[in-house]
């Protein structure tokens, strides 16, 4: 797709995100509103998969993993706006029976969903596993993942960091969320990150920093220049700048929104600034 038709997509996987939690009134937003960018580009110019025929063994295609499972409603709203499921379901986020809970869960069988995610520091050995499994099939296709830079504070990710340069886990991207905010407050103030470029390289993983991670643009050539290095040796991390609340000007920045919902003046803010450019579920 061209950049203009991916932001296009962003707009409307924004306005999916804000109504989605305003209307349970429970819910990330600010995490989702960030990410957006990543994923648009991800599942709709990167990602070789098949959204409407959904197999959990994945083989044949690249794999994707979300770890900071909170994020869950821009994943949600990328799944079906690539076709996963109907957008129609996206109004039954977090109710009774849905299968669109506040964490993604693989007992709902809800397709693109492979994992049970929120835990934190999971997902990145989830992706090391699925990656190795691929190495033992035959099977050129990559593995993706995405982590919030909070969640970096996870003993877990760092011995899962270790293991996949040891063992040369070249076919997997992962991807944090560089955005400096979590629920408590900055990253800095809670447990401060220090050098992420220069800790992964430590750890033997190639880097590829993207300092405008809300950039449609740069997003695409992070991921390309990401793919590039796969198939030497070492496991690949893509860290992006990016903006919690992004898109939405009074949740911008904030570590406050990351998980509360609006009330009915900043829903109908929030939409203003993001025109419907596809259609609303």
């Amino acid at each position: 797709m061209e950049i203009n038709q991916l932001q296009d997509i962003c707009n409307q996987v924004r306005r999916d995100i804000v109504r989605m939690v305003h209307g349970v009134q429970s819910g990330h937003p600010g995490g989702s509103l960030g990410c957006t960018e990543f994923l648009v580009s991800l599942y709709f110019n990167r990602l070789r998969h098949r959204a409407p025929i959904f197999s959990m063994d994945g083989l044949g295609e690249d794999l994707f993993f979300l770890s900071n499972g909170h994020i869950s409603p821009v994943f949600y709203s990328v799944l079906a706006r690539s076709g996963y499921f109907e957008e129609a379901e996206l109004a039954s986020f977090r109710k009774i029976n849905s299968r669109l809970q506040g964490h993604p869960t693989t007992a709902e069988h809800l397709p693109g969903v492979r994992i049970a995610s929120g835990s934190l520091g999971q997902g990145l050995s989830v992706g090391i596993g699925a990656a190795l499994a691929k190495k033992q099939n035959g099977d050129p296709y990559l593995v993706y993942t995405l982590h919030g830079d909070g969640e970096l504070q996870e003993g877990q990710i760092w011995e899962a960091v270790m293991y996949a340069a040891a063992n040369q886990v070249d076919n997997l991207i992962a991807t944090v969320d560089w955005n400096g905010q979590q629920i408590d407050g900055s990253t800095k103030e809670v447990c401060d990150l220090g050098n992420l470029p220069a800790k992964f390289q430590a750890f033997g993983w190639e880097v590829v920093h993207v300092e405008q991670g809300n950039s449609v643009e740069a997003i695409l050539n992070g991921l390309e220049d990401c793919v590039s290095k796969t198939g030497q040796g070492k496991p690949v991390v893509l860290l992006m700048n990016t903006i919690m609340g992004h898109g939405v000007d009074f949740m911008m920045g904030s570590h406050a929104w990351h998980g509360i919902a609006p009330n009915d003046e900043q829903l109908a803010s929030a939409l203003a600034q993001n025109p419907e450019t596809l259609e609303d579920y």
